[in-house]
């Protein structure tokens, strides 16, 4: 069997449960698949955009935003980018809301205080209602593509929120509350009960307590949440795990104190490493209570996946890892692939690799000013690539030359070898991601060895992300020539 043959024969055998081959189609055998949000098909019209999608990028399979509320998978371009070559010049900053772009069925939604409001972007226009036909006589795959972000003032939010540890509430939800689960529960049967789509598709892009402590992410200093849950629910879940809750919060204040103060300059004479080991050792209640957090974001997930297999046990359900997976490896010990495969049909693994330059730079800087503060950030930066195990740009020029090809590669063969043999994994591919002014910019070449590399390393698909609307078309099409030349169609 030679390459083309045997790269032709594990796709269709690892991607077909959940994307079907149909005999008389012309498309790749491949996952291929794109985000994109409603205003794209209000703006260029729907027809226009799948022509798009399909001649440009080759693609089979659309990943529609179908509900958040943030400017991440829906809108035009973010303020301050370029705009892209298609859809509307003009930025959306005045009159993006979002919310549910279908259509809300309240029966679904009995069991939480959150009201699922219908996205007033664009009136009454259902993207799903619209979309789906369309989609159907290409012969194109529809997954619903959802997110882990509401607004502060969306009506009932208040009873579900996260409490910090200094007490008042968050912006994002509680994982173990049950006004969130069952939100999200409703997002899942809504929209299987309510639509014939192919499959769903949620993420959630934060991380734990202690992580946040460390500003262990590749944002700003809150990125991901604050230093919690300390809720009535997450407390009374320690009590009952026999967590001492009193000493948690004690454990958490204390170390939060040491984060500020290595922050200010002020480092303890033993050093940043040793005396955050010293309150680990202190407080062992600071991990269990990390561990807390992510069962409670872990029992959501297989929540979603029993009931979406209730619904439609021949559809899939997976989810979006953040890309923060590949710089923090605090965050990647706890997204353990193995365990996935029992509750997931296929995993989007960020490795964004053009803004991803940007990005690692950022979360080097981040941790070298907490934990490894005792180190300089060029030997921050030594000492993630070793234990993430891939190497590449030196600090000083990440953000200017972005990560190469190989990372995109080197990730998708570790997705692959923890996943197993029956957990599909489709790479998140960076098309035109916004980046600061000198940061790198997405050029053809660079998605077509992306794209090539994704497979090289073994994906049974890609995903285009984040958006078609802040895309430009040649780099879509850069896409579809890397599709094209590993013979896929």
């Amino acid at each position: 069997m030679d390459r083309r043959e045997f790269l032709e024969a594990s796709t269709m055998l690892a991607g077909g449960a959940l994307i079907p081959q149909t005999a008389t189609s012309n498309l790749p055998s491949a996952m291929i698949g794109i985000q994109a949000g409603a205003v794209s098909f209000v703006d260029e019209g729907t027809e226009k955009v799948l022509d798009n999608l399909q001649d440009l990028g080759a693609v089979n399979t659309l990943f529609l935003a179908t509900f958040t509320y943030g400017r991440g998978i829906a809108g035009r371009q973010v303020p301050g980018q370029p705009l892209p070559d298609h859809g509307k010049q003009e930025y959306d900053t005045a009159t993006f809301r979002g919310g549910n772009f279908a259509t809300p069925h309240p029966q679904y939604y009995k069991s939480t205080s959150i009201k699922p409001e219908k996205a007033p972007d664009h009136g009454a226009y259902d993207v799903i209602a619209d979309v789906l036909p369309a989609a159907r006589r290409r012969t194109m795959k529809l997954i619903c593509w959802f997110e882990d972000v509401l607004a502060a003032d969306v009506p009932g939010f208040d009873k579900a929120r996260e409490v910090p540890i200094t007490g008042q509430a968050s912006t994002p939800g509680c994982h173990r509350n049950p006004n969130t689960r069952a939100f999200w529960l409703g997002l899942v049967e809504d929209y299987l009960r309510s639509y014939d789509v192919d499959g769903l598709m949620w993420g959630s892009e934060r991380q734990g307590p202690l992580d946040n402590a460390l500003t262990a992410n590749h944002g700003g200093g809150g990125a991901g949440g604050r230093v919690g849950c300390f809720c009535q629910y997450c407390t009374a879940a320690a009590r009952s795990e026999g967590i001492n809750v009193d000493r948690a919060k004690d454990g958490y204040t204390q170390l939060a104190k040491w984060a500020d103060a290595l922050r200010a300059g002020q480092k303890p004479a033993d050093g940043a490493f040793v005396t955050f080991w010293r309150l680990l050792v202190k407080y062992p209640e600071i991990l269990a209570w990390e561990k807390l957090w992510n069962d409670a974001l872990n029992d959501t997930y297989r929540d979603m996946y029993r009931l979406a297999h209730e619904i439609a046990p021949a559809k899939g359900i997976g989810w979006h890892v953040w890309h923060n997976n590949s710089f923090s490896p605090f965050y990647r010990a706890e997204q353990d692939y193995a365990d996935f495969a029992k509750y997931s049909d296929f995993l989007k693994v960020v490795m964004y690799n053009f803004c991803g330059g940007e990005r690692l730079a950022q979360y080097v800087r981040n941790v070298n000013r907490s934990l490894f503060s005792d180190l300089t950030p060029a030997q921050t930066l030594a000492f993630t690539y070793d234990v993430q195990q891939y190497h590449d740009q030196p600090l000083d020029a990440l953000a200017a030359a972005g990560l190469g090809a190989d990372y995109v590669r080197r990730e998708t063969k570790r997705a692959i070898a923890g996943a197993g043999p029956t957990l599909k994994i489709w790479p998140g591919i960076d098309i035109d991601i916004p980046t600061a002014a000198t940061s790198k910019k997405t050029q053809p070449d660079d998605v077509y060895a992306a794209v090539k590399a994704a497979f090289d390393g073994g994906a049974h698909g890609v995903l285009l992300s984040r958006k078609y609307s802040e895309m430009r078309l040649a780099n879509l099409r850069g896409a579809g020539r890397a599709i094209r030349d590993l013979k896929l169609i």
